[in-house]
Order: C-alpha cells, then sequence, then structure tokens
C-alpha cells in the first residue's frame, strides 16, 4: 500500500513539474512579445503615421491582459482641447490596440473647481494614468496626487502652470506633456506684417487663466518694441466678456487674443462685438480664429494630443520615468486666416498663408 502511494505521489510531483515548465515557457515567449513591441514603439515614436503603421505589433505589449484605466480632465469644450482630447485618445488605442484601454472622459465646463472634483475621483478609482487637458485642469491633478502619472496637453508654460521658477523642462515629480505654446515673437510679428500702421493693440484674455497672462507679456513685449501702444483688457469669467470687449473694440485698432479657454469659448460674443466695429484679432490659435479672428500663427491640436497619447504608452507599457520626461512641443506651425473675415475687413494677406477653409 505504501508503495502505491509513493508511486502516485511521485506521477503528480511529476505532472505538477511539467505543468510549471509549460506556463514559464508561455511566460517567456509573452515577455519577448512585450521587448519586440516596445522595441518597435521606439522606432516608431517619432511620428503619428509611422505609429499608426506599426500599431497591431506594439499593441502586442498591452496582449498580457491588462485593461489600462486612463482619466481624461479636459477644462472646457471647444474645437482645439476637443482635437487634443481626440488625438490622445487615438494614439493610445491604436498602439494599445482595442480592448486594452479604458477612458474615463470627463469635462469641467470651465470650473476650476469641477477640474478638482474631477481629478479626486480618478485618484479614488486609482487610475493607471491623467490626461490634464488644459491649465487648470492640470493644476488640479497636481494638487490631487503625487503618485499617479500626470500628462498635461494644451498647456502654455509648464513653470507658470506649476508655480516652477528654475523650469528646466523636466518637472522631477509626476508630472509630464505637451506644450501648445506658439512662438509669441512670431505672432507679434504676424500682427506688425498685417497691420504695420496700426497704433493701439488690445491684448485680451481671461485673468483667472495664468497661461493667458504669461503670453500676452511677452507678446506685448514684443509689440512695443514695434511702437505700438499696447492696452490689456482682462475679463474674469465669461459674464463680463461682452462689457470688456466691447470697451477694447472702442479703444483700438487691432487685437490680439492668445490661446485662452474662456476667449475659445466665447468667439461668437467677441466676433458679434469687433467685427462691425471692424477691429480685426490676431488670435494664439485656430479654433479662436475661425470664430473670431482674421488670422494665427496656428499649430495642430490633434497632433498634439497624439504625440502626448504616445508618451503615455511610453510610460504605461515601456515603463519611460515620467519624472525626467522632458515636455514636448507642436513640431511646426502654419500661418492661417479666415478668408470670409478677412474680405469683409478688407486684409490683404501674404501669399504664405493658409486659408482655414482650404484645408
Amino acid at each position: 500500500m505504501k508503495k502505491a502511494i509513493a508511486f502516485v505521489s511521485a506521477m503528480l510531483l511529476a505532472m505538477s513539474m511539467t505543468a510549471c515548465g509549460s506556463g514559464s515557457s508561455d511566460n517567456a515567449g509573452s515577455q519577448a512579445s512585450t521587448g519586440s513591441a516596445e522595441s518597435e514603439s521606439g522606432s516608431s515614436a517619432s511620428g503619428s503615421e509611422s505609429a499608426g503603421a506599426d500599431s497591431s505589433s506594439e499593441a502586442a505589449a498591452a496582449g498580457d491582459g491588462t485593461v489600462y484605466q486612463i482619466g481624461i480632465c479636459q477644462l472646457v469644450q471647444h474645437e482645439a482641447l476637443d482635437a487634443a482630447t481626440q488625438g490622445f485618445k487615438d494614439a493610445l488605442t491604436e498602439l494599445m490596440g482595442e480592448g486594452n484601454v479604458e477612458f474615463s472622459e470627463q469635462n469641467a465646463s470651465g470650473d476650476s473647481a469641477t477640474c478638482a472634483t474631477i481629478i479626486n475621483q480618478f485618484v479614488s478609482s486609482d487610475v493607471d494614468l491623467i490626461l490634464s487637458n488644459g491649465t487648470a485642469a492640470l493644476q488640479a491633478a497636481a494638487a490631487g496626487t503625487d503618485t499617479i502619472p500626470i500628462l498635461g496637453t494644451s498647456i502654455t508654460d509648464y513653470g507658470t502652470a506649476l508655480d516652477m521658477s528654475d523650469w528646466s523642462g523636466t518637472t522631477g515629480r509626476n508630472i509630464s506633456g505637451t506644450s501648445d505654446l506658439a512662438p509669441l515673437q512670431e505672432q507679434a510679428d504676424m500682427l506688425h506684417e498685417l497691420f504695420p500702421d496700426a497704433e493701439n493693440v488690445g491684448i485680451l484674455y481671461c485673468s483667472a487663466e495664468a497661461n493667458s497672462a504669461y503670453q500676452a507679456e511677452n507678446v506685448q513685449a514684443a509689440l512695443e518694441e514695434y511702437g505700438y501702444s499696447c492696452g490689456v483688457y482682462t475679463f474674469a469669467d465669461s459674464n463680463d466678456i461682452a462689457s470688456v470687449v466691447t470697451t477694447a473694440s472702442s479703444e483700438c485698432d487691432v487685437i490680439y487674443i492668445p490661446t485662452d479657454n474662456t476667449a475659445a469659448s466665447n468667439t461668437e460674443v467677441i466676433n458679434n462685438i469687433c467685427l462691425p466695429a471692424g477691429v480685426p484679432i490676431i488670435a494664439g490659435e485656430q479654433g479662436i480664429c475661425s470664430g473670431c479672428g482674421v488670422a494665427t500663427l496656428s499649430i495642430d491640436y490633434y497632433d498634439l494630443g497624439y504625440k502626448t497619447g504616445e508618451m503615455a504608452y511610453e510610460i504605461l507599457v515601456n515603463g519611460a520615468d515620467i519624472t525626467t520626461m522632458e515636455v514636448a512641443t507642436a513640431d511646426a506651425t502654419t500661418k492661417k486666416y479666415d478668408a470670409d473675415r478677412c474680405a469683409e475687413l478688407n486684409i490683404e494677406v501674404p501669399d504664405d498663408y493658409v486659408a482655414i477653409e482650404e484645408e
């Protein structure tokens, strides 16, 4: 009887060792597949086209059954931020594969307190990564967690947003992302190119948006070098924007609006005041230009969001260290104009400008 028991025990032990050996082999194969996918990701992270071409193989990196939970806090709904969010989602979906990533997308409707509430929900849910689309969203995320990776997008200046006076391009903490800062000197150059005979330039933005103030200060300095007299016109929120714009349009020859989220959400109000008054607007981004401007030196916000999605992939799948990950910027800018509004205001633009309607 003892011999029989010993024989059965030996057989069970052998079967167990065989099963363990099979599991290790499968796991090694899975790791090899992941390593290959990570290598491909490194070569494709430089652009949207190559990333899309290799998406099927890169998706294998998430093929271990992990479903990544991504929280998205967007400050407000408007064309530029919407495009950035979509680019981010498309990049991660293409790189990880359908079913390997889930998004919880929340919009704060322009309210900073709502941003904080949304971020707290993401932290409580222990999401794998947070996308903060807009400065107030980034600030809320920075205050809400120091452990969950945070990527910002549509942020003009991270040093200003995070109150870092010694900004070096990296945060040294759980935050990185992409910047939508277009060359401010070149925006001033554009205004001078189109309106060399103007005297008074109004700089219009929301006082609650720190990055708008940063842009305004730098553009004002550049414009004053050209000899313009600049007036700063700020509104606290959408409630007083009409009265402030009315004052600005009565006192200025041209108005400049930076990449300001409150302004972007109220372009119809601004246009209904400035266009009848014959006051042209140079805008910091294409969405504002389409709504109320005549020209802009703009970036592609979809591409900016896509680049942010590639950064998220590197952090989540390839283990990139977000604390040392440099904030990225847009690859290129384009001079664009609104053909209908320019025609109505009798503004002639040089040949190197692209009509927004032609895209």
